[in-house]
């Protein structure tokens, strides 16, 4: 059964935004959510549970970005989401 051409993103732009937001976005945010964890519990365990988890999160962030309805707010979101995730790391310098 084909998707309902109604709900498909018709805009390039807004598809790349997606792909782009989803894949390196994604990645961002989970490489520090993990950096963030660090600072709460002990760096050998959140690595161990990284390595488990980082790949699901990752997936999970890849298709909220598909979901979005827009490119430029799931791509503002994610640099938010990175920048306070990063926050205890870049004052602790």
């Amino acid at each position: 059964m084909p998707a309902n051409k109604k709900y498909l993103t018709t805009s390039i732009l807004q598809r790349c935004l997606k792909i782009t937001a989803g894949f390196f976005g994604g990645y961002g945010v989970m490489i520090s959510f993990f950096l963030f964890l660090t600072y709460i519990f002990d760096k050998k365990n959140v690595l161990m549970t990284g390595v488990i988890m980082g790949y699901i999160l990752w997936a999970v962030l890849l298709l909220v970005a598909f979901l979005s309805k827009s490119g430029w707010k799931i791509w503002a979101i994610y640099i938010v989401l990175i920048l306070l995730f990063s926050l205890p790391h870049l004052l602790n310098r």
